[in-house]
This record gives C-alpha cells, structure tokens and sequence, in this order.
C-alpha cells in the first residue's frame, strides 16, 4: 500500500521555492559525485554552495563554478556559486546532498564515518523546511537507520518539518554521453514527503527522475548496478584463466559471443578491478547481507576472483622471465597503464598501483608509463613511492626486462612496444595480431 503525501507547511513551503528556483542547494563533499550535481543545480538557476573539508578544493573552486569554462567563466552562473569550509553555512541551503567518500574499513566493513560526520554537521544547523538527501552509495538501510535518527534528535520530524531522501549518483568517469544531467536519477524518500520534495529538486535538474518507494530501494539499485559490474567483470576474468589453460584466446570468444543481438553484453577481462565502486560498494551489500542473516555468495566469490587476479599477473610475468633465464628480483619493469580503465587520469583503487605493489615487493625495479597520469604522489594503498610517468620510446623500451601492460589507453603505441620491448606481458588484449614477443595474462 503506498503511504499517503500529506501536504504539510513546510513541505509546501520547500516545493514553491524549488519551483521557482529561489531554493539555496548546499552540496556536501566536491568530489566526483558532488561537482556534477553541483554543476547540474547550477544550470537549472538555482543557487549553490558547495562544501569540503579540503581547503585545496575549496580554494580551487572559490573563483569559478563547477562547469565553468577555465578561459571566461560565465558570470550568471558564479554569481550562485560559493565554495567554503565554513559548516555554519548549512543553515543557508534549503536542500542539502551529502556527497561523502563511503570507503571500506578492515576486514571488509563499511566505514561510514563521513557520512557520520556529515550528519552530524548537518544536525548542527538543521532547520524547519530543510531537505537532506545522501547521494553516496550504501548498504541498504543507510538513511533511515544512520542519517535519519540524527536528523530527528534535533526534535525535527521527517516528513512534517524535515524532508530526508536517498538518491544515488550514477557516474562514469571518462563517459561524455549521456552527460550527467540526462542520466536517468533514482529517488526514495524516508516517507512519502519527503520522496516528493527530492524528487521535484531533481527534476527541476535533471531530464529523468525516476521515483522509487522508499530510500531502501534507491540503496539497493545502486549496489545492484555495481555488483552486476563487479560479478561480469568476475566472470571474465575467470574465463580467461580457464579458456587460457586451454589454449583459447577469451577475447576471440568475447567477440564471437557479443554477436548476439540479445541475452549476452561483453565485459573485458583485464588484471583486476578499479574505481571507487566496483571493489567497494558489493562488499557493503556483503555485509549487510551478513547483518540480515543471509549471505551474499555471488559477490563473495566475485570479490575473491577479482582480488586474485594482481597475483595472477605477477605469476605470468615471473614464469615469462624465467624461461628466458631472468628472475623477477631485480628485474626491470615498465608498467603501461596507472589509472584503472583507459582514457583517463583515475588511478583509485587500480591494480596498476597493486602490480607496482607486488613487483616491488618482489625486489623488481618498476616504472610506468601513463599519458594521462604524469605523477604520482606517494602514500597511496597500497604504500607507493612517488612516483613519474616515464617516456615511451624504443631506447627506454629496450631497456627494460618486460613490458606489462595494464591499462589499454588509446593513446599509446601498441606498436612501438611490440617492436622494442623485449618480453611484453598484456593484460588487455591489445597486443593481439602485433608484432613482438607477447604472453596473455
């Protein structure tokens, strides 16, 4: 049974004031997520101010609004915009979404001390008439059951003077079409209210909204985005390993079956996964699968394959320099590929920094190559040095033990590699009908 909108005052209010655009949105966390809802807040009228804990972030974006062009910034669209630190003005926004890093703790737990954080600060300065939605993704319950009691000790009732939703982003870095504001949005109210005042911000925003029944269902959608990813992603990768000890090439078998037009969508193996969702977000769904009493063993196992296979990798190179009378430590090792899928500059959570792990670990020297990463600080995870992208040449490439190729950006010369590298080991595919001396892992 649907529960019924009740029409309070200030709920009423909230709806004029998005309606007209004279609504104040505040967006919590200027990462990722939070510049395009900015961007897409500001291009439909409405004022924004944005908020980070990062004083380089807001520094950077003091002045110039997301979506500005970086030679003439458009003066209508700066005029609604502020960047700040200052959490004192969360009273000033009429909509607040909560944009905020959910990473994973030890042994696989949610950590969900942003969000905390952020429900804290936004408890601080809450106010009749506010709506406070959380974008980052989740285990299912999140918002009714962490965000929400925060929000209530205030004396504030949800759904009569207060207003909480849960509407995850769906971004794809590197994708240009469709542009963030034609992605269709998921919205779920923590009741009926407050579902109906998200779902009009957004629509004001954006070309497709698509109203669920409760903040539950939106939590779990997005997880079921990433973990359908995560397990396809499994799937190949084992059938790589499988179809390789065989003798058949899995890219070949790919190709063959994406020629069915239905039933079948080609995913690409590759040395692991990367990105802040795909090795992320199924383990909160695992998790809360283990809360519930149940289990999740489909992205277990997922999880398990996709962790291995760094480790696979490394083996096929050690085997691959062994037959040719080199061993791993001391070897030298050109990476090609920092950032996680091709074509960008993203290097969170990639196995390339895994792989750079493991041969130094190992004793190898490794450098990398990536057109789109020239530099790469240290202290990341895991522990790296700083490190800087090296040239790509046949001097540079003949003087290395073996090239591993880990990202197929598009950019680089395949060709070249194949030519001067002495020993190439792809994880990609790409150096498929090239020239040159070439192990599949």
């Amino acid at each position: 049974m649907t529960e019924a909108l009740t029409a309070t005052p200030a709920l009423v209010d909230l709806l004029q004031r998005i309606e007209a655009r004279t609504a104040v949105v505040g967006v919590v966390g200027l990462g990722h997520v939070g510049l395009p809802v900015a961007t897409s807040m500001l291009d439909a009228g409405f004022a924004v101010i944005g908020f980070d804990i990062d004083r380089e972030v807001v520094e950077r974006w003091s002045d110039r609004a997301p979506g500005d062009g970086a030679a003439a910034s458009d003066e209508r669209r700066t005029v609604r915009w502020q960047a700040s630190t200052d959490l004192s003005l969360l009273s000033e926004a009429d909509a607040i979404l909560l944009c905020v890093p959910t990473p994973l703790g030890e042994d696989d737990q949610p950590d969900l001390s942003h969000v905390e954080a952020a429900a804290a600060a936004v408890a601080g300065r809450l106010r009749p008439g506010q709506l406070v939605v959380l974008e980052s993704t989740t285990w299912p319950g999140t918002t009714r059951e962490v965000l929400l009691p925060r929000l209530e000790r205030t004396g504030l009732t949800s759904g009569v003077e207060i207003f909480v939703a849960y509407s995850p982003a769906r971004v794809d870095p590197g994708r240009t079409e469709p542009g963030p504001g034609d992605i269709p949005r998921l919205v779920g109210g923590v009741d009926a209210a407050s579902g109906e005042a998200a779902t009009r911000l957004y629509a004001a925003a954006l070309a497709h909204v698509v109203p669920v029944s409760s903040a539950e269902v939106a939590e779990a959608a997005k997880l079921l985005e990433n973990v359908y990813r995560a397990v396809n992603i499994a799937l190949v990768n084992e059938m790589k390993l499988v179809l390789g000890a065989m003798g058949i090439d899995v890219h070949e078998v790919i190709d063959a079956a994406a020629t069915k037009p239905f039933g079948f969508q080609p995913f690409r193996p590759g040395p692991g996964w990367g990105g802040h969702c795909i090795p992320i977000d199924p383990f909160y769904l695992a998790w809360k699968a283990d809360q519930s009493g149940t289990q999740a063993r489909f992205v277990e196992l997922a999880g398990r394959i996709n962790r291995a296979m760094p480790d696979h990798v490394i083996t096929k190179l050690r085997e691959a320099l062994a037959e040719r009378g080199t061993e791993l430590s001391g070897a030298r090792v050109l990476v090609v590929g920092l950032a996680y899928k091709p074509d960008i500059a993203d290097v969170r959570e990639s196995p390339s920094l895994q792989l750079i792990g493991r041969l130094l670990a190992a004793g190898a020297q490794a450098d990398y190559h990536d057109p789109h990463v020239p530099a790469m600080e240290a202290s990341r995870s895991p522990a790296l040095p700083s490190m800087g992208s090296v040239p790509l040449d046949e001097s540079s490439l003949r003087g290395y033990d073996a090239v591993l190729i880990a990202t197929d950006h598009r950019s680089v010369d395949y060709d070249l590699i194949g030519r001067s590298a002495k020993l190439v080991v792809d994880t990609r595919g790409v150096m498929r009908g090239r020239e040159g001396t070439v192990i599949q892992a």
